[in-house]
């Protein structure tokens, strides 16, 4: 067995492991992993993230994408709607893995039953939260 090429790999995860847990990162993870169908838009995403400026939101879902972690989903052509998102994001299959082996989803029941008490939402938020999804890919 190659030992450089297992402490490289260790080095990655470990790296991987910091990376998704930077504040904000693991924090967009969570709205993510919390929402009802787990396809937030970034709209709501915003929402959920008061405390952080929209384009900062924006950069850390990119981030997450680059890394393999999310995904953006886009809804077809024929089943978009005036007013309504249309892209959405997600957890890719390398991602949800991830998180499952490094136990970072152990929270994602207790998560969703968060977001659903959530009582203030903006009327957009609500309209958004109806607004049709991709099919599973």
């Amino acid at each position: 067995m190659n030992t450089d090429r297992g402490i490289t790999e260790e080095t990655e995860t470990r790296e991987l492991v910091h990376f998704v847990t930077q504040q904000t990162r693991f924090a967009l993870i969570s709205n993510i992993l919390q929402h009802p169908k787990q396809l937030p838009s970034m709209y709501e995403l915003e929402e959920l993230n008061p405390s952080v400026s929209d384009a900062t939101v924006y950069k850390h879902i990119q981030k997450l994408i680059d890394a393999g972690i999310v995904r953006e989903v886009a809804l077809d052509d024929d089943r978009r709607r005036q007013g309504y998102p249309w892209k959405f994001y997600g957890l890719t299959e390398k991602g949800r893995t991830f998180l499952e082996e490094h136990n970072l989803l152990a929270a994602e029941e207790t998560l969703q039953q968060i977001y659903e008490t959530i009582s203030d939402k903006p009327e957009k938020m609500v309209k958004y939260e109806d607004a049709p999804r991709p099919e599973e890919q």
